[in-house]
């Protein structure tokens, strides 16, 4: 036999490492790992700090620290499978670590992401791609590029995937993208619609729930809306309401068919289906509060469209929403309330409420939580809006009370609509009254005082509603509520100003009030808003007009006129034309002045002061106050007048010198009273005046017409006033050395009208309207240019034609003073226009 021939073993070659296990302990030391070449290593380097990971996330913040993020992303994309399936895995899992994501935006690890969910992949790659873009997708910039770089495609074809994960992390990063316009717009027409509702049916709750979420955002929009009831996703919705194992889900569903109630056409079909009675008897019955908030909600976006509340009120949603009023939960109360205030726009719906629901919003105005007290107070405003009958229903469940109240309420919302209330049912005069007796002025005092415009716009126009008697104008000025008022005038807002003006016209009516306002400058702000034109308007021109009818002086300085309702009292003086928004001094203050050689101002005071009690006028004082004890009005009067009257009465039987000494320390009391009353300046006493108007009283008055009188006033006037003057001898007539001499005399610029012997227009028609208004006669002042004034009348015809015994409406004329007293001259004749 032949010998065997040893087989040799070859040697390995010396450039190849024998394989050699390691085991490492320290994270560091696999993040080193991820940098070598070997597959691998890589795939169990990257397995290993996946599991690291998962332990917590102190961990993920230690791998953050050492660089682990920056070597996966290069991994990602890497060509080996497993080792790219790992790397995301850990991409994953760390993404949920803020620090991280913010290390993964700056990386721009999206594009590459999104390169992961192509159908060819492995399932574990697109559970952990999808879950990562879902961490990253909370960030709006993450947002844009996941849309930008055309991520929604894939994330809604993972919808259908078979593994629960990657639906769950679909879906859910698809709900965070549809927070941005862009991709909720673009969702609809990659057809997102039927992979949502299939995962409806899904068996895994948290799905469910994702799916409900993303459709109630989408659903927002119309078009989405039906593509939704085309896919039968309405059935889907209400079937989920009606199954009692899906009760988790249904405040989500009913956000999603609350969007939907919108459209008349899907308010419709669900009606004729019987799924809006199913809707209303699901709210009907359950107890959970989200559930009714919702519906409620469902219910007051509905209720915008005027088709739909007429479909909501067959169906008796009214029940319903007053069921809701009464549930123990602050939010259901706010949702029910909005949802009436919506339902309110019909009619239908409004009586409805006015008779079982105003009750339930009354009691809501009392609530400690300041929402349910502000949309309790917005429903009665839409009820109670052009609805006497709801009013009258405010105000027999007690809510005059708690509506003032809520004037002091902490949100603006609620004050501004309890004052809207109030002014809604002081249309009714009853209620006006009740209101004013609850300190309604005092009570609207703050809110003038609001920063809200809305507030103060209401607030302003209730003083306007409420201020229409003294009454209420004094409480609502001892309550410093003018000052704010004054303020408003002020405002940028255009409806603001509108209404201050307003209640500016109606305080203004109280003659002590209209002088609080000028003191408090109302008159300087108005003239400047009716200088602008873009601020003027027909309501600002009457609170200054109504302003100025309190403050004659500044009137006739400033307009020129003066209307037969402005009747010139003690005190009025006549400084000439001044320009708007100059101030016009007081007449003490003119009278302080050095006499200089400026128009002379004319002033009207026909009261003497006087400077003792003669008999006569003891005699009168004292009948008067016997007149007032007859009337039990005698508390008003002083102690020390009181004292005089009966002292007087009972010493009726004495002489009259013993009287009259006898009560000699009794009437000097009486004038210091008076004295201590007139302690403020006064002007002097103009006694000519006062016998102008007493000889005018005794031979004017008894004249049967008005015309005689005007003719014979105005000769009466003319005769004081230096006479007729003829036309061409009227640059012969020095009134003007007249009035300096008066002037030089007084050493004062103001002169009282009864020194005026040789009065040229100004004063003769000034005169005229002085006395005029003392004895009856109605006429206007009217001033005009290089010193014309005249009077204009109205007079009825006495001798009427046409008709017999029909009487023509007045007929204005202006009355000659100076050329030929008395000639009564027809407004808008020649002559007339010569007058002037």
């Amino acid at each position: 036999m032949g010998k065997k021939v040893k087989k040799e073993v070859e040697p390995p070659p010396k450039d190849v490492f024998d394989p050699l296990l390691i085991e490492s302990k320290t994270a560091a030391t696999v993040v080193l790992m991820l940098s070598s070449p070997e597959e691998e290593v890589l795939a169990k380097a990257c397995d290993g700090l996946y599991k690291f990971a998962s332990k917590g996330d102190e961990n993920k913040v230690t791998l953050l620290g050492l660089g682990a993020v920056e070597h996966l992303y290069k991994l990602i994309l890497h060509e080996n499978p497993t080792v790219r399936r790992n790397a995301i895995m850990t991409f994953g899992i760390m993404a949920s670590n803020h620090d991280v994501k913010k290390l993964l935006r700056e990386l721009n690890v999206t594009n590459s992401l999104i390169s992961q969910l192509a159908p060819e992949e492995d399932v574990v790659i697109h559970e952990f791609a999808t879950l990562c873009l879902a961490h990253m997708a909370v960030e709006y910039t993450t947002k844009v590029q996941i849309f930008e770089q055309g991520g929604l495609e894939p994330l809604i074809r993972l919808l259908g995937s078979p593994d629960p994960d990657v639906k769950k992390n679909s879906v859910e990063c698809i709900y965070l993208l549809v927070q941005d316009f862009q991709s909720c717009a673009a969702v609809r027409a990659l057809n997102v619609i039927p992979p949502l509702l299939e995962l409806l049916k899904s068996e895994y709750p948290v799905i469910q729930l994702l799916a409900l979420k993303t459709l109630e955002v989408i659903s927002k929009d119309r078009e989405t809306r039906i593509i939704l009831g085309e896919n039968e996703g309405l059935d889907c919705l209400l079937k989920i309401l009606e199954t009692n194992e899906f009760s988790d889900l249904h405040v989500e569903a009913l956000a999603v068919l609350g969007n939907c109630l919108e459209d008349v056409h899907t308010l419709q079909l669900i009606q004729q289906t019987g799924g809006l009675k199913k809707l209303l008897a699901c709210v009907g019955v359950s107890t959970v509060p989200d559930i009714q908030k919702n519906a409620a909600k469902a219910i007051t976006k509905a209720a915008y469209d005027s088709e739909n509340r007429k479909i909501l009120n067959e169906e008796e949603v009214e029940k319903c929403l007053i069921s809701l009023l009464e549930v123990d939960n602050d939010e259901v109360k706010v949702a029910a309330s909005r949802a009436i205030s919506a339902m309110c726009e019909n009619l239908a719906s409004k009586r409805v409420f006015g008779l079982q629901g105003i009750s339930q919003l009354v009691q809501l105005l009392s609530s400690d939580n300041e929402e349910v007290k502000e949309a309790a107070v917005t429903a009665l405003v839409y009820l109670t809006a052009d609805s006497p009958s709801n009013a009258s229903a405010v105000s027999e469940a007690e809510g005059i009370e708690p509506l003032v109240n809520t004037l002091s309420a902490q949100r603006d919302g609620a004050i501004a609509n309890a004052a809207t209330v109030l002014t809604n049912l002081a249309v009714q005069e009853p209620f006006r009254i009740n209101i004013q007796s609850r300190g309604i002025m005092s009570a609207l005092a703050e809110p003038l005082r609001s920063t809200n415009s809305q507030v103060q716009s209401k607030a302003a126009f209730a003083v306007a509603v409420f201020g229409c008697d003294a009454d209420a104008t004094t409480e609502l000025r001892n309550a410093g509520g003018l000052g704010p008022l004054v303020k408003l005038l002020h405002s940028k807002n255009e409806g603001v100003r509108r209404n201050a003006c307003l209640a500016v016209t109606v305080c203004a009516s109280d003659e002590l009030t209209a002088v609080e306002l000028c003191r408090l400058g109302a008159l300087d702000i108005l003239e400047e808003i009716n200088l602008s034109t873009g601020h003027k308007n027909k309501v600002s021109e009457a609170a200054l007009e109504k302003l100025l009818d309190n403050n004659l002086p500044q009137k006739y300085s400033q307009m020129g006129y003066l209307s037969s309702s402005n009747i010139i009292t003690d005190g009025f003086y006549d400084c000439g034309q001044i320009k708007p928004g100059v101030k016009l001094l007081s007449l003490e203050e003119l009278s302080m002045q050095e006499l200089t050689d400026r128009r002379a101002i004319i002033f009207i005071n026909a009261k003497p002061r006087e400077e003792a009690c003669s008999t006569n006028i003891l005699y009168s004082f004292v009948d008067f106050g016997l007149f007032i004890i007859k009337r039990k009005d005698f508390p008003y009067l002083s102690p020390t007048i009181m004292h005089i009257v009966f002292y007087v009465r009972k010493g009726k039987g004495k002489k009259e010198e013993e009287k009259m000494k006898e009560v000699t320390q009794i009437v000097s009391k009486v004038q210091d009273e008076i004295n201590l009353e007139n302690s403020h300046w006064l002007p002097p006493p103009d006694f000519i005046l006062l016998d102008y108007i007493n000889d005018a009283s005794r031979t004017i008055l008894p004249l049967t017409t008005t015309r005689e009188q005007v003719v014979a006033l105005a000769q009466f006037v003319a005769d004081k006033m230096g006479g007729p003057i003829g036309r061409d001898k009227l640059h012969d007539f020095s009134w003007e050395l007249h009035i300096s001499e008066i002037e030089f005399e007084l050493k004062c610029n103001v002169v009282p009208i009864g020194k005026v012997k040789k009065g040229t227009f100004c004063h003769r028609a000034l005169l005229f309207k002085v006395i005029a208004d003392r004895i009856g006669i109605g006429c206007s002042l009217v001033r005009g240019e290089y010193n014309r004034a005249w009077n204009e009348v109205k007079l009825v015809d006495d001798s009427p034609q046409g008709i017999a015994g029909l009487l023509l409406p007045p007929q204005e004329f202006i009355v000659d003073l100076m050329f030929e007293p008395g000639l009564l001259i027809k407004q808008g004749s020649a002559k007339a226009d010569q007058y002037k």
